[in-house]
């Protein structure tokens, strides 16, 4: 045997046990990935809406492989494994790890002195934890003499050898698999920065009661989203969404089958369906990035408030019309925050830094325009763009008391040019695209002269959740707007409130039953309204059966009372069977 071999076998016990040890080591810590949501809802700690359990996306993955080694994780050799604060004397591998430190001297620790052990090894950690295995070979090599090798070294090396075949090899099966699948990734991946979330809602409905049972008939309608979603630098959002539908509201009638012209009833799915002929449009497209403390919204086309404001409505509101939270529109969110809509610019600034009714306060603010876009004056003659067409500024207080309760106090001044509806999301359209409330509560002008003005309106609004438990949540609203009209006769008042029950993950984990009641956007004495002056309540019970992480059916009923603030026409009860895939 020659000289060389000879004394490589002196230290082949080192080298072949540390590349073991940190083999297993990576073999023995599998990665976990994290969820984390691109837009946090402020306000309420810890306010899950529906738990989820999200695989990690290959972009991470290629991200994840293209970092490895950026890290500050220089390591420094140890000459103790009593240097190591992390490693413990009941440790399986602590007699391992002790040979190699204190007999080879040849295992590298972190400066922070740490081992490290527990979890997943990276390429680049391997490579110097061997690096320093060799360095000791080749002084060991220089100074080595026949006497530094045994029968017990050589047994011990055979042994290891046959123990751990089988290991090495899966080892090297699993690293060129991992070198394939990294290449495959680089070489397709659609993007290093965006990915793409999706979500598709097929639904059966239909209306029964009186004249408005009648003149509907069943539908099955449907509505899809894409959003890309792209990070710049990890902690911001660009979002790119486009959406496509069919579906459309339910037409509710009175006694004489005449329509009662109000947006009750009207489900989260019926929003945001383009056109009603599944023709694609950019429904969506905002920035949200962190600026110091405060999280800074930009929208350059279908901002809405409740995008950068925490609305207090837990398992009811999902990520703006959602196909995930309530059936309606008016269970899923407090109607002040559907006044206005567009471009504009959104602030929230925390409040504090924990402990304290203020430990997770934060305070809100935000501009949106309907018209920002238009330089001119429009087909209508009147005045639009940024500042001087339809615009709604909101201003909300938010007060977190522990991880259980949420309070929020919101105001939102609104002006809508030439009149058009209060409750219209920013809407353009004509006729505008309404989501709640009754006529009565949405018409800005004199339906008495059949004439539109006009009109600012004053909001005030109070939102709350209460989570006494895990397996209980309790939110709800109240809202009072003040409508001035420029016209003679324009100026009216409206009232809205609503309470709400949630039992999540009842019966399984991710459901939820949901409970709903309280009374759409009305307003009292108005002319031309035939006075109509009832309270027009709003029931809904729903149960959103996970089906897996990404399918979920939800069957739910609405029973409106007085529709159109009418106690002469026939209740409307609407039924549904929404089943949501998301992707």
């Amino acid at each position: 045997m020659s000289s060389i071999l000879w004394k490589s076998l002196v230290v082949s016990p080192a080298v072949l046990g540390a590349t073991l040890l940190v083999s297993a080591t990576a073999i023995a810590a599998p990665n976990k990935t994290t969820k984390v949501s691109p837009v946090a809802q402020p306000g309420v700690t810890e306010v899950v809406q529906q738990p989820e359990i999200l695989a990690q996306t290959t972009i991470d993955q290629v991200n994840r492989y293209s970092n490895e080694g950026n890290q500050n994780n220089s390591q420094s050799q140890v000459t103790s494994v009593s240097q190591f604060s992390d490693v413990q004397p009941t440790d399986w591998a602590f007699q391992a790890l002790q040979s190699l430190v204190e007999r080879y001297g040849c295992i590298a620790g972190y400066p922070n002195a740490t081992y490290r052990g527990n979890r997943a090894l990276t390429r680049y950690e391997f490579a110097a934890g061997l690096n320093a295995c060799l360095d000791r070979v080749n002084e060991l090599i220089a100074t080595a003499t026949a006497d530094l090798v045994t029968k017990q070294d050589l047994a011990t090396l055979q042994r290891l050898q046959e123990e751990f075949s089988a290991e090495l090899a899966t080892l090297r099966g699993r690293v060129d698999s991992l070198e394939a699948r990294t290449a495959e990734l680089e070489a397709n991946q659609f993007s290093t920065t965006t990915k793409l979330v999706g979500e598709a809602v097929f639904a059966v409905s239909d209306v029964f009661g009186g004249k408005s049972g009648s003149n509907n008939n069943t539908v099955f309608q449907d509505r899809v989203r894409l959003d890309l979603q792209t990070s710049f630098t990890g902690r911001d959002v660009l979002h790119t969404r486009l959406a496509a539908g069919n579906a459309q509201a339910f037409s509710l009638r009175d006694n004489a089958g005449n329509p009662v012209g109000t947006s009750e009833g009207t489900q989260t799915f019926q929003v945001g369906a383009g056109d009603g002929n599944n023709s694609v449009k950019i429904d969506r497209l905002t920035y949200e990035v962190p600026i110091g403390p405060a999280q800074v919204y930009l929208a350059a086309s279908g901002g809405r408030h409740s995008h950068y404001a925490s609305v207090n409505n837990p398992y009811f509101f999902d990520q703006t019309d959602g196909g995930n939270g309530a059936l309606s529109t008016f269970a899923s969110e407090s109607p002040i925050y559907r006044i206005g809509g567009g471009a504009g610019i959104g602030l929230n600034l925390p409040l504090g830094k924990g402990g304290g009714i203020l430990g997770n306060s934060s305070i809100t603010a935000g501009y949106l325009a309907s018209q920002a876009n238009d330089p001119g004056t429009g087909i209508t003659g009147l005045s639009s763009g940024l500042a001087n067409g339809n615009y709604a500024a909101l201003g909300q207080l938010n007060f977190s008391v522990g991880d259980r309760v949420a309070l929020a106090a919101t105001y939102v001044h609104g002006y809508n040019a030439g009149g058009g509806s209060l409750f219209n999301s920013g809407s353009t359209s004509n006729p505008e695209l309404l989501a709640v409330g009754t006529g009565q509560a949405n018409f800005l002008g004199n339906r008495a002269t059949n004439t539109l003005s006009s009109s600012s309106s004053n909001s005030y609004g109070v939102e709350a959740a209460f989570r006494p438990s895990d397996k209980l949540s309790i939110s709800g609203f109240v809202s009072y707007h003040d409508v001035m009209g420029a016209g003679l006769g324009d100026d009216y008042k409206a009232w809205s409130y609503g309470l709400g029950v949630a039992l999540p993950d009842f019966g399984k984990k991710g459901n939820v039953l949901g409970l709903f009641a309280g009374a759409e956007p009305y307003s009292f004495n108005r002319p031309g309204f035939g006075g109509n002056n009832d309270v027009p309540y709003h029931f809904e019970g729903f149960y959103k059966y996970r089906v897996s992480d990404n399918v979920s059916i939800t069957p739910g009923v609405i029973w409106l009372t007085s529709p159109g603030q009418n106690s002469g026409t026939d209740d409307a009860i609407i039924g549904t069977l929404r089943t949501t895939f998301t992707f």
